[in-house]
This record gives C-alpha cells, structure tokens and sequence, in this order.
C-alpha cells in the first residue's frame, strides 16, 4: 500500500482525497499557490510545500515544481485529483518516470480519450454508439462551416481537448456560426492551449448520463451504475443524480455494457466515466443513446455514486493504484436508494451567474446532508480558481425524499457578503420537469427569467429589517424579547393632530423599499445562528438560500450599479480578451462592445442604447479589477 501521497490538486477535491488517504494511514503532502497559504486543504495535510503565485500556470499547472515538492517530502505517490493536471499524460509520464506512482488513468489512455475527435472515431470502431458529426483534420473556418450545413443546424461546437463545458457552444443558424467558432476557439485556447474543435449533432432533447467504470492492472473492470447530470447551464452541470430517474433494466444493461466495453478499449486502469447524450424524446432508450466522451478521471460529481453503493472510490484509486485487485465483484454492487448533489457556487443568478468574489465573513451549511467544501468561514473566494464553495449531497430510501432534504439543505445556506446560487438551486429542486425525471441539458434555459429572478423577501424579513434598523441600539445590546425591551420608546409613528405614520423606508440590496411596519405583531426574532449578521447599521438577512442586506434608508442607499447611464464597468475581476469599437464610434443597443475572461469564461459587454462611444478605458490583454470602467456611451444628445 502506498505510504505517502502527494496531492496535485486544492480546495475540495484536496480535501476529500486527504480524508479518506489519512483514514488508510497514509501520510498527505499539500501543494499550493501562495494565495491558498491559509486554506483548509493545507492545514489539514500532514505537510504543505508552496510551488508558486497564485496563477495556475505559475502554480498547480507547473509540472516540475510539482514533482519538485514530490522529491523535497519523500511522497512516494501522486493524486491529480480533477482539473489542473488529471488529465494531461504528459504530466502523467513524468510522474511515473520521476519513479512515483501515478494515482490515475495510465498517460495511453488519457491520450487515446483525451481528444474528443481521436476518442470518437476510436469508440466507433470498438462498436460502442457515437453522435454523428466531423472530426476531419481540416479545421478551417471555411470546411467547417460547410460541415455543420451538411449536419444539420443546430449543431455543437466542441474544443477537442475540452471538458467542464469549456470551449463549447450551440449554434442554431448558419449566420451566427463564424462567431461562435472564433469565440469557442478563443475559449478553448485559454483553458486547454489548443484550439481545434469538432462538430457535433446538437440533440433536441438531450439528457446527459454517465457511467463510472473502474478497472484494476488485473484485468477485472466494473461499472459502478450510471448518474444523470442533464440540470446543466451552459454545458457546465448543477445538479447530478445517481441514479438515472425513468432508467428501465434493459437500458441500464446496454448503456452500462457500452462503457465496459470502452473502457476495455483503451486498456484503462482507475476511475473513469464515460459520457453519454441521451434522445429522450421517447424516454430513455437504449438504441437512442451515444457515447460523447471519456474522463479520465474521478469526477466532481462521485459522491452520489458512492452514496448508491457504500463504496468509497477515492479508496478504490489508491488500493488499485497500490496494485490491488478492485474490492468488489461486479455481481456484488447494488444501488441502494437515490442520492442527488448540488453544486453550491459562489455566484449571482439574478446577474447572469456573476462570479461572488472576496472574504466569506459568515457561513452555516446544513448537517442534515453531506458536505463537501474547499473553504470556510473566514476564508477567501479568489478570482484565480473555480468558484466553488461546496457540494451538497442528499441520500435517501426514495428520489423525491433526496430532492427534499436537498432543497431543505439549500435553502438552509447562509453565506455573507459573498452571494451565492443557493436559492437557485433550491428552486431547480422544485421545478416540474426535474420533479418528473423529465428534465433535459435545455431545461434551465428554456425556463429562463422564471428560474433566474431574484427571490422578494417575505413581509416577517421585511417586518424583522425594520426591527432592527428602528431599535437597532437595543437590538446588539440584546434587550430584544426580555422584559426590559420597549416597543413603544422614541414615540415612532408620532405625528402631531394626525394619525401616526407607521411607513418605514429601508434599503434591500440596494433598492429603496417601503412597508407598513406592523408595530405590536408578533413575528420571531431570529438570533444570529438562526439568520443574521449585523455591521453597524446595516443587516443581512437570511430567507431560503438568499441573503438580504437592509439599512435604514438613504438617499444613496446602497446601489447595485448598472448601465442605464451609459457607464460600463467590469463586472469581476478579469483580462479584456478584445475590444470591438473605438472611442468616438456610434453603436447600436445590444452591440457588443468588450469581451472579458474571468473565471475561464467569457462574456460580452453591450451598449444599453443606441449613442456614441465617449470614453473608452479597456485595451485588449489588460487585466482589471471589478468596478474598473471600460467604456462610457453617451446618447445621441447629452
């Protein structure tokens, strides 16, 4: 068995390796960038080498720091984890040469799955189904172009070297092609430094499900049931399941023998999964299933694969690794009950998913799930790294009691100031067509503002704002609720020869909002474990995953900021990927002005109205910090 293990990995997936490798007695080695100096993945390793600054390049992407890091602490074994380097066979190479064990899929097999186009044609001649599409050599915009006419609108770009939604994009016309190409290249160059894509048949009612595999150096190979991963925004998944809701024997039994026969293939050895699209215009059906690629690697979403069968895969690596045959037998997995998992993100949905960056000052998750997180109370979400605060998982006897528990867990999150997607993803839970098991990759976009608005706080939040904003001295000395607290002191409401006004204006998240104060009712006073956290004046809130900040109102209150006025700022910190106008420039409402990549992501600034550019501040290949302005348009006659 492995003695010593080093971790090329941070945050969550850090963690989770850290657990289950200390519980088998097996020393852990932390590396990080100078930025994650204080995170709990550190703190927890039994030792911690810092390999560089904080971006990942200089950090978790440097390959000979790493097995630097691997020679100066005697590791005697390296885990990729997910991301970074999990799947890059080079690294895996220098690994095993370097004389270490390498905690993953053999480097031939990443590279035989590693390119989408190779991986295709590959499973194709192994008989296992693929999606029609061009995987040529040609990758001229021209050829490609002709390809997609040939297939089919709407057809999918894909980055060949892609994963986690990166470098993907659906075009439904020939005329919006050209962009999204250059866009998807643009991304898929950033994230993999490789920007050839292939192009696929977009799949009008697609459900993504996978299977985990896991096959051992003895020859022996399982499938460890199948997950549903469909609840997607923009190809990157939200909420994943195991297993597949409407999923009959007969279809679980081909979809299954499909990925076995893959990952035969390819030799594998390790966790691995291999992706499916499913039609499910007809349900799930076996002969309306393709294979769309192989990851190799554990998955973000395992824990629900490990709820359904009591077995702990990280576990698994590490004894396969050590050269174990697997512990199980095929014919000795069964699911057991439902599991779902949530993906807690520190963004905002009511702002197109905004990443949330900066100190998380409070932070309370529910114990009624399971918690997997990279970051605590007091910690740091960093504009360098994946925003993720946690993953929640629900295990249950049934699917609709796991979604409960779930949604009841979601809407138990209490984050500040960070805001995170909480409430979004309680509402996911709840709507019909998950509730049903008919949801597809398009559901939440075909949903749109009915998901994404942001949730109005209820009258008792309100009620409970203006208690504190009026009694506010009272309230942190802690005289609410004893006898010693007064409703009736500074004579609020008093009017002379008139009838009191009992209106209170307050400031929720930096609109002006005005009640009718209830004076005598009764309503509970939450204490801060239950729902608060109080600076000066101001209080946030906590109501069903969504966080509230109030204050007494003021004329300036505590704007949120926009574009009515023509002044275009960066929303996040980031680096202006290009610049589509010129100062001076007339544009049109909608017009694209600035792209700019935070994240790994991009997304475009446009002109509020039609005017003029009057002041222009982005240059292409800067980085800027949130709030930075960009460009100003001013209208026709200002």
């Amino acid at each position: 068995m492995i003695q010593s293990l080093l971790i090329a990995n941070r945050g969550e997936i850090a963690r989770r390796i850290m657990r289950t490798a200390q519980v088998m007695g097996i020393r852990t080695i932390a590396v990080h960038s100078d930025v994650d100096a204080d995170m709990p993945f550190v703190r927890e390793a039994d030792e911690a080498v810092c390999i560089g600054s904080a971006p990942a390049r200089e950090s978790y992407l440097d390959q000979a720091k790493i097995l630097a890091a691997a020679r100066q602490t005697g590791a005697e074994a390296i885990h990729p984890g997910y991301g970074f380097l999990s799947e890059n066979a080079d690294f895996a190479e220098a690994v095993i040469a370097a004389g270490l064990i390498w905690v993953g899929a053999p480097p031939a097999s990443i590279r035989a799955m590693g390119l989408k186009d190779a991986a295709k044609a590959l499973m194709a001649k192994a008989g296992v189904p693929v999606t029609p599409g061009y995987l040529g050599e040609d990758q001229s915009p021209e050829t490609l172009g002709k390809e997609a006419a040939k297939i089919g609108y709407p057809v999918l770009i894909k980055a060949v070297a892609g994963g986690g939604g990166k470098g993907m994009r659906r075009v439904d016309r020939a005329e919006d092609f050209a962009d999204a190409l250059a866009s998807c290249r643009r991304e898929a160059a950033s994230a993999f430094g490789d920007d050839r894509v292939l192009i696929e048949k977009y799949v009008l009612n697609p459900r993504h499900i996978e299977v985990q595999i896991f096959c051992d150096t003895h020859g022996n190979v399982v499938h460890l049931f199948e997950r549903d991963c469909s609840l997607q925004r923009r190809h990157q998944k939200v909420i994943e399941e195991a297993p597949a809701p409407g999923m009959d024997e007969t279809t679980r039994a081909a979809i299954c023998g499909a990925a076995v026969k893959a990952a035969k293939a390819v030799d594998y050895v390790g966790a691995g999964t291999i992706e499916f699209i499913a039609d499910a215009s007809d349900g799930l059906r076996a002969d309306r299933i393709w294979f769309m690629e192989m990851n190799t690697r554990l998955q973000v979403e395992h824990p629900v694969t490990e709820e359904i069968t009591g077995q702990d895969l990280v576990e698994w690596q590490l004894r396969v690794a050590s050269g174990e045959p697997l512990p199980v037998r095929q014919e000795e997995l069964k699911i057991h009950g439902h599991a779902i998992e949530a993906r807690l993100y520190a963004e905002d949905p009511a702002r197109d998913f905004m990443p949330s960056i900066g100190a998380i000052d409070y932070l309370r998750l529910s114990d009624e799930v399971r918690i997997e997180s990279g970051v605590e109370e007091g910690g740091q979400v960093s504009s360098f790294y994946d925003p993720m605060i946690a993953k929640l998982i629900a295990h249950a006897a049934t699917r609709d009691d796991a979604a409960d528990m779930l949604g009841d867990a979601c809407r138990a999150v209490k984050c500040e100031p960070v805001r995170t997607n909480a409430w979004f993803l309680a509402r996911l839970l709840d709507i019909e067509p998950f509730r049903a098991g008919t949801m597809t990759t398009n559901t939440i976009a075909e949903l749109g503002k009915t998901l994404l608005e942001a949730p109005a706080p209820s009258d008792d939040l309100l009620q409970v704002a203006a208690d504190h904003a009026i009694f506010h001295e009272r309230f942190v000395r802690g005289q609410v609720g004893t006898p010693a607290f007064d409703r009736f002191a500074g004579f609020l409401g008093f009017r002379l020869n008139a009838e009191p006004d009992m209106r209170v204006r307050l400031d929720v998240n930096g609109q002006e909002t005005e009640l009718d104060y209830d004076f005598l009712g009764e309503r509970p006073y939450w204490d801060e474990e239950a729902g608060w956290t109080q600076i000066g004046q101001e209080t946030t809130l906590f109501e069903d995953g969504a966080a509230y900040l109030t204050a007494p109102h003021t004329v300036c209150g505590r704007a949120n900021g926009g574009s009515s006025d023509g002044v275009l700022t960066a929303p996040m910190p980031g680096r202006i990927v290009s610049v589509e106008v010129s100062e001076g420039a007339s544009v049109k409402a909608g017009q694209k002005l600035v792209v700019i990549e935070a994240m790994k992501m991009e997304q475009g600034l446009v002109a509020p109205f039609d005017g003029v550019v009057a002041e222009l501040k982005a240059t292409a290949g800067a980085q800027v910090s949130e709030g930075t302005l960009l460009v100003r348009v001013e209208k026709p006659d200002a």
